[in-house]
């Protein structure tokens, strides 16, 4: 198994630096921690608690990344409960909301939102969106007023009668997005409300680097920090 201490990845590791790579290998090729506790012949628990500490990198490294720019998308969604009858308004109550920004042709960015409200939605736009940016919405209210406050570039689409695209003033980027993040969070059959953000994190970080290959992309990461 490898003595502690000869683990350059992992902090005070009860297991061998190779084992830890075929965990890493099977996280990058999304395979869920008990099917790659019995591939690696690794325990649950600590299969899980790397799964997890993994997870808190990559909620790390998304946070922090820079601001998006030049054209981009932005849009919120709903994760979780069932629509409950008689309840009417933005998405449906009891869920989780999800506030989204996409860059075209680059990366996204969510954030699980309180509300939709315009202080909202602002707030956040203007942390991550450079100003001079050129800004995609549907015609919900919250996202009245960006003009106001610097982003003189914002086209509304109207998603009345299925219209999601007219020229270029579409969100098709941001929704291809939400359609990534809840088919595949559906294999996991469920999980804590508190770990919801880790896993809307990793879909973040997956669709990011949908071209490249995810196991060299965190084991560099992991050559330097350690987990």
């Amino acid at each position: 198994m490898g003595n502690k201490g000869k683990n350059r990845y992992l902090k005070s590791a009860h297991i061998s630096e190779a084992k830890f790579r075929e965990i890493l290998r099977c996280f990058s090729l999304d395979i869920t921690a008990t099917k790659t506790s019995e591939l690696a012949g690794v325990s649950r628990p600590t299969t899980n608690r790397i799964y997890k500490k993994l997870r808190e990198m990559i909620r790390d490294i998304c946070n922090n990344e820079f601001p998006l720019s030049g054209e981009v998308e932005v849009d919120e969604s709903y994760f979780g409960a069932k629509r409950i009858k008689g309840k009417r308004g933005r998405g449906s109550y009891g869920k989780t909301i999800v506030f989204g920004i996409l860059e075209r042709n680059g990366k996204v960015y969510t954030e699980i939102v309180p509300d939709c409200s315009r202080a909202t939605l602002q707030a956040i736009i203007r942390g991550k969106v450079e100003v001079e940016s050129v800004i995609h919405s549907d015609k919900w209210r919250g996202y009245n007023g960006l003009v106001d406050i610097g982003y003189s570039k914002h086209f509304r689409v109207d998603h009345r009668d299925n219209k999601f695209s007219n020229g270029r003033s579409h969100i098709n980027g941001i929704e291809s997005f939400w359609s990534f993040a809840k088919r595949r969070l559906q294999k996991f059959n469920g999980f804590s409300k508190k770990d919801f953000n880790l896993h809307l994190k990793e879909c973040e970080f997956r669709f990011n680097n949908r071209e490249k290959d995810i196991y060299k992309i965190l084991l560099n990461i992991l050559r330097k920090h350690m987990l």
